[in-house]
């Protein structure tokens, strides 16, 4: 994902439909560089980034979210509490 690029767009008050149509990018094949589906070429980094006054490489920092850590992982089940009547902690 480019939250960076997401950013810019929003400060610069456009949509991702407008910016598609004034820099000559398809509004699916943008969509999926902002979400990071798909890699922008050479080409179309600068305009992007010339069209919205921004920095190409700030503008195309990736951003990977970590894997979600289950429920159970994160709990201490060697705790020293005891099961009551019911089962609860």
């Amino acid at each position: 994902m480019f939250p960076n690029l997401k950013l810019q767009i929003f400060r610069r008050g456009s949509h991702q439909n407008r910016l598609a149509k004034a820099v000559g990018i398809d509004e699916t094949v943008l969509s999926k560089i902002i979400h990071g589906y798909r890699t922008p070429t050479a080409s179309q980094r600068m305009v992007l980034a010339n069209y919205l006054e921004a920095d190409e490489k700030w503008l195309f920092e990736r951003y990977e979210e970590a894997p979600l850590q289950s429920f159970v992982d994160s709990k201490d089940l060697t705790g020293d509490k005891k099961a009551g009547k019911n089962g609860d902690l």
